[in-house]
C-alpha cells in the first residue's frame, strides 16, 4: 500500500483513460472512497463528452427539437444518465476526505457549491477512515 514517505498507493492513481469507467462501474456505489484523480478525471471525460454530443444535437436538431435553454434530446438523455454516478463518486469523493457523504446536499446552495468545490480539491486521508481503507472504490 502506502510507504513511510506518504506516496500515493499504487492502487489509489487512476488514469484518464481508467476514469471513465470506474465512473459508470461504480454507477450507483455511494460506499467507499474515490481519490482526486478519479473525480477530476472522471469530471473531464465527462465535460469533454457533453461538449461533443451538444455538438451532434445542434448538428442533428437544429431547429427540429430543443428545449427552452437549448439543450437538445441527447445531451438531456446524456445529463440524465450521468446524475447519479455524478453523485455517487461525490459522496465517495467525501468519504475519502473523512466527510459524511450527506455534505453532497450543501451543492443547493451558492455558497455550498464552493465549499464542495474545496473538499473535492483536497489531498485523501492515506490512512483508513470510517468510511474504509484506503482504495480507489471499484477496483
Amino acid at each position: 500500500m502506502s510507504d513511510s514517505t506518504g506516496a500515493i498507493p499504487s492502487n489509489r492513481m487512476v488514469s484518464f483513460g481508467e476514469a471513465l469507467p470506474l465512473f459508470f462501474k461504480n454507477y450507483a456505489a455511494f460506499q467507499g472512497r474515490s481519490s482526486r484523480g478519479a473525480y477530476w478525471w472522471a469530471a473531464l471525460a465527462v465535460v469533454l463528452i457533453s461538449f461533443a454530443i451538444a455538438i451532434v444535437d445542434a448538428i442533428l436538431f437544429s431547429g427540429f427539437v430543443r428545449t427552452s435553454n437549448g439543450n437538445g434530446p441527447i445531451s438531456i438523455l446524456f445529463s440524465l444518465v450521468t446524475l447519479v454516478p455524478g453523485i455517487a463518486i461525490g459522496v465517495r469523493r467525501l468519504h475519502d476526505i473523512g466527510r459524511s457523504g450527506w455534505w453532497v446536499l450543501i451543492a443547493l446552495t451558492v455558497i455550498g457549491i464552493l465549499l464542495l468545490l474545496y473538499w473535492y480539491v483536497q489531498p485523501g486521508q492515506r490512512q483508513s477512515n470510517t468510511f474504509g481503507e484506503d482504495s480507489e472504490a471499484g477496483r
